[in-house]
């Protein structure tokens, strides 16, 4: 399989030879026009200067011999002087015997009056300078230019009448060998700098391919150099290192989860073996001391449920397969159903829970500051209830109002009073559990809502919690397409707030 680098290398020599085709067939004609041109003025200025120079002299009469078409395609500049019949007066070379022409050749001569009808001819009879350029004696190309010779009168005695080969290729072979040299060179220099960019392009990608390789094969310690000039090289290679980070964060996620499982299965995995195994002994047989082991190993069952099916639901939320039931209810009642049923527990703590609603959007948001406290305070002394409808899963806003509530009671010292807060805010609904118990300190504060984090892990343990509560009422908000967060001051309590679309 052909490399990348190889591939750009040879698609670049391609693209390059067929612009220089194209940009050398260009060159050619533009150089050859401007030769054959440059050879048209420098051939007229010769003849209009033979034309000055016999100005007013007497033209010679003698050596009259017919116009020779053979002769012009021999190296050289041929010099005819015309007289105003249209025969060659004079001809440098001063005679055809100076010149050994073939057989063939002189059957090329013209009469005199085939002569005077050429274009330039013309012209030069009429007072102006011309030239032509006509193929002679098969492909030969030769350049003529003709000049009028005045007598003292102002009236035309005579022509001048030159003639120069042209290469058969269009241009001298010199100028030739020096386009060759000028493409040869181009084409290096092109082929060089196509093999610079091809290997500009490719190291980056292949540096990139050889990192997803490794990656592949579980390496996530890759990373990839993202000092490239070329933008779109430079936004992959470092979607590649994020991707890369993301990959090992998640998978550091996923170790610590796997061993924060374990560790919870561990233990009430380990009261019910040994509640079995005492009973195995012989505590089966004594009823006062089997009915509490039974009722111990009936609890770590229950929590073993418990964590068993809060786990399924972060699981199911993870892939977005929690399968909503939306309604449209009323939060506010839905609140009050959630005290009523944690009331037991909030008994048996002696906390008493009380729901609260505003009737309008209010400007401060209930995170937890003092001058907010007060103005919960007197709302839960007003009792006001006002219905808030949502659109939203009443199952899975019971589960977050639970884990809520049930946070709340376990922090909260006695006699003291669990609030919910409902009020309307920015077209849906905000809602804060408010509780007075010793706060979170602010290190442990954007932790909270991770799996299986405990702000005192042995307090958590002890009054049966998983650390999933909130993480799963997080979940659950965000399905709905909320958000959800704390705020807290030591000694004072913490404030639980969600917001629903």
């Amino acid at each position: 399989m052909q490399t990348i680098r190889a591939r750009l290398s040879v698609n670049y020599f391609i693209v390059l030879t067929i612009g220089m085709m194209f940009v050398a067939a260009l060159v050619w004609l533009a150089v050859s026009d401007l030769y054959v041109n440059t050879q048209r003025e420098n051939l007229l200025a010769q003849a209009k200067l033979i034309a000055a120079g016999l100005q007013d002299a007497p033209l010679p009469t003698q050596s009259i011999q017919p116009y020779s078409q053979a002769a012009n395609v021999l190296p050289g500049v041929h010099t005819r002087l015309i007289g105003d019949s249209g025969a060659v007066i004079v001809g440098l070379p001063l005679s055809d015997e100076m010149i050994q022409l073939s057989e063939t050749e002189q059957f090329a001569s013209i009469p005199p009056w085939e002569l005077i009808q050429r274009p330039e001819i013309e012209s030069a009879l009429k007072g102006t300078p011309a030239t032509a350029l006509r193929k002679v004696i098969g492909s030969q190309r030769v350049l003529y230019a003709a000049a009028p010779i005045q007598n003292s009168n102002g009236q035309i005695a005579g022509i001048v009448y030159i003639a120069t080969p042209l290469p058969s290729s269009g241009l001298p072979t010199n100028t030739i060998l020096q386009l060759l040299g000028a493409v040869v060179i181009a084409v290096l220099l092109a082929s060089m700098a196509g093999r610079l960019l091809a290997r500009k392009i490719a190291a980056p990608l292949e540096e990139l391919a050889g990192a997803t390789t490794a990656v592949s094969k579980g390496d996530l310690r890759q990373s990839v150099s993202t000092d490239i000039n070329i933008s779109e090289l430079h936004s992959v290679s470092q979607t590649f290192n994020e991707m890369v980070e993301n990959l090992r964060q998640s998978d550091e996620v996923k170790k610590n989860f796997i061993a924060d499982v374990t560790h919870e299965l561990r233990t009430p995995l380990t009261v019910i073996k040994g509640t079995i195994e005492t009973l195995e002994d012989g505590a089966l047989d004594d009823l006062e001391g089997r009915s509490s082991l039974l009722s111990s190993m009936m609890r770590e069952t229950d929590r073993l449920i418990r964590m068993v099916n809060e786990l399924l639901v972060l699981t199911r939320a993870d892939a977005g397969s929690l399968n909503l039931n939306i309604q449209n209810l009323d939060l506010v009642e839905l609140a009050q159903m959630r005290c009523e049923t944690m009331s037991v527990m909030a008994s048996r703590q002696k906390v008493e829970l009380k729901v609260i609603s505003a009737s309008h959007q209010t400007d401060e948001t209930f995170s937890l500051n003092r001058q907010n406290l007060l103005d919960i305070d007197s709302l839960v002394e007003s009792g006001a209830t006002h219905p808030l409808f949502v659109s939203a899963d009443p199952d899975r806003l019971s589960q977050v109002f639970d884990n809520l509530l049930a946070n709340a009671i376990r922090h909260s010292p006695e006699n003291s009073v669990v609030t919910i807060t409902i009020q309307p805010k920015d077209g849906g609904a905000e809602c804060s559990v408010r509780d007075s118990g010793t706060g979170i300190p602010a290190k442990h504060l954007p932790f909270i809502f991770d799996r299986f984090y405990r702000v005192e892990s042995s307090r958590d343990r002890a009054s049966g919690g998983t650390g999933l509560g909130l993480a799963i009422a997080r979940a659950l908000v965000n399905a709905h397409g909320g958000h959800i967060f704390a705020s807290s001051i030591e000694g004072e309590g913490t404030v639980i707030t969600f917001r629903l679309p």
